[in-house]
């Protein structure tokens, strides 16, 4: 199944639940050698379904197996299986273009995708050529707005440093040594290339994490989709007995993930002077501080066509929210969109009207939040902090603050670890039944 999107979502999410509880023993507890048998476990277990299986009847165990083992024979034997399962995981996000001269192939590559521009059947042959002119066209003006944060994307530094510090979180925390590999939809480096990097690596167990919170057909299931093609088309390289793997749909809903946000927020309104308190209860407003979760925005259409991404925005802002101060005790939070593009309609409200409209009602103190974002990048560096800074500055909204996004936040570091370990431990979605699950291939 493939989503077939309009034009308008090339400009979508650059961009990630219950904790995982280690039975008996802390992760710092827990012995390298022990992890690892633990996922040796799944080798044996190479089918549709059993990698969650195999590693939780494993997990079970409390990660005990050393204390288990009665002999050295029975220890080298558990320590072979470990050599025989390696882990994997592939952190899978849009791509960004380095550098100017990156600029033109990269929304190339966004246009020439079919899941980005629909062409009807009979046009369908001239793709290639449509998205040539498109990003000749387009390139100038987005050259220009890399060059205002930088002259690149930040994206493939900060998913690579998240990557990193994932893989040493699971050793430290975990005693899991598992090898992660980044994979971008658009730009280097792309989904297959981090795919062949896995294989000569010699991994047969990979847990997929999207770079999303939240899941959208437009974005999780697009670099999916990318998976579910090439699994499909080499079934001797990937298929059972050849690699197990998991996915990890959608996470916007972990208490570790709601909790790292909150605090970054809880920063931000802590910020502010008693002076700018005071200020912003000066022209009728009745709550002095005010914080606007800004969330990419969507076609409609995909919504109608069961796209859950609405939903699971809406549901992390109010577990968000939950760990914020309430409006008694003088903060205010809203929702927007951003990002539309093209005349058709998108989910409302959009950021770009939202502000005027707080700065017509007397709203002062502000911190803006971007939602679906878990690293820093064109959305919200040039979009967020130029173009709606100045919006908003415009509006009379006086003191604006940013909420900087994840990054590479400790907090949000660790709850990813505990997301690998519990995809471990649980029965497996592949890639498949994770776009299925989600609707993917609905949007017409």
């Amino acid at each position: 199944m493939i989503v077939r999107g309009c034009a308008a979502a090339a400009l979508l999410m650059s961009a990630p639940c219950g904790a995982f509880v280690v039975p008996q023993s802390s992760p710092a507890a827990t012995s390298a050698t022990a992890a690892n048998a633990v996922a040796a476990a799944a080798a044996p277990a190479f089918g549709r379904r059993r990698i969650g299986a195999a590693l939780s009847a494993a997990t079970t165990a409390s990660f005990d197996v050393v204390s288990s083992v009665s002999d050295d024979s029975s220890m080298g034997e558990k320590a072979q299986e470990a050599e025989e399962t390696k882990v994997g995981v592939l952190l899978l996000n849009l791509g960004g273009p380095e550098t100017g001269d990156d600029v033109e192939g990269f929304l190339y590559n966004l246009f020439a995708d079919p899941d980005i521009i629909r062409l009807p059947p009979p046009l369908a042959p001239l793709q290639s050529t449509i998205a040539l002119l498109i990003s000749k066209r387009r390139a100038p003006k987005s050259r220009a707005a890399y060059e205002s944060i930088g002259g690149g994307s930040p994206i493939l530094k900060y998913s690579n440093a998240q990557a990193d510090l994932l893989s040493k979180s699971l050793k430290d925390r975990y005693g899991l040594e598992a090898s992660t590999y980044v994979g971008m939809r658009y730009w280097k480096p792309f989904t297959e290339e981090a795919l062949d990097r896995i294989r000569a690596d010699g991994v047969n167990a990979l847990v997929i994490v999207p770079l999303y919170p939240q899941f959208s057909i437009s974005t999780s299931g697009s670099s999916l989709r990318v998976l579910q093609e090439e699994f499909a088309r080499r079934s001797d390289l990937w298929g059972e007995g050849k690699m197990v793997h998991t996915v990890v749909p959608s996470w916007y809903d972990r208490p570790g993930y709601v909790g790292a946000m909150a605090d970054l927020i809880n920063k931000e309104l802590d910020s502010f002077t008693p002076e700018e308190i005071a200020e912003g209860t000066a022209h009728g407003q009745k709550v002095p501080k005010h914080v606007l979760f800004s969330a990419h925005g969507v076609p409609r259409s995909y919504i109608e066509a069961g796209d859950p991404y609405q939903r699971q925005i809406v549901e992390c802002v109010e577990k968000i929210k939950e760990r914020l101060p309430s409006e008694e005790e003088g903060v205010q939070v809203h929702l927007s969109y951003q990002s539309r593009v093209g005349p058709i309609e998108w989910l409302r409200p959009y950021t770009d009207d939202v502000l005027p409209e707080l700065g017509q009602k007397g709203v002062k103190n502000l911190v803006v939040v971007p939602i679906s974002f878990v690293s820093e990048h064109i959305e919200t560096l040039e979009e967020i902090d130029i173009e709606y800074r100045e919006l908003a500055e415009e509006s009379g909204i006086e003191n604006w603050r940013r909420c900087p996004a994840l990054n590479t936040d400790a907090a949000f570091i660790d709850d990813m670890a505990d997301m690998v370990m519990e995809a471990l431990s649980e029965p497996c979605q592949t890639v498949t039944e994770a776009c299925v699950a989600n609707n993917v291939g609905n949007v017409e």
